[in-house]
């Protein structure tokens, strides 16, 4: 009988998946993968909603917790309705959760 094929897991991957993860975050994705798809740069899509590029890119990596009133004008800068966001933002959430239910992994520690 032949042995499983071992694995090398990254622990700090598993640990994120099964880890909740914040609304902003996942609007922040969004945001930026609606950005990066049309090609337009932080700058361009700062100067239309009148926010430093600075800002927006913290709000794209999660590190901001924007208002309802910031969200809507980026959506608006990139001519994607809110109910666009909300949507894929709940796509993504249930996605992770998915992933993060269904895993069964694995670990064997070893001493180097």
């Amino acid at each position: 009988m032949e042995p499983e094929p071992r694995k090398v897991v990254d622990l700090g991957a598993a640990r994120a998946a099964r880890e909740p993860r914040l609304l902003r975050q996942v609007y922040g994705e969004v945001l930026r993968n609606e950005r990066r798809d049309q090609d337009r740069s932080l700058d361009d899509v700062a100067r239309a909603v009148g926010m430093s590029k600075q800002y927006l890119s913290e709000i794209e990596r999660g590190r901001k917790d924007p208002s309802s009133e910031i969200l809507g004008s980026v959506c608006n800068a990139l001519g994607m309705p809110v109910e666009q966001l909300l949507e894929r933002g709940i796509r993504r959430m249930s996605a992770h959760r998915a992933i993060g239910t269904t895993q069964q992994t694995t670990v064997e520690l070893r001493a180097a």
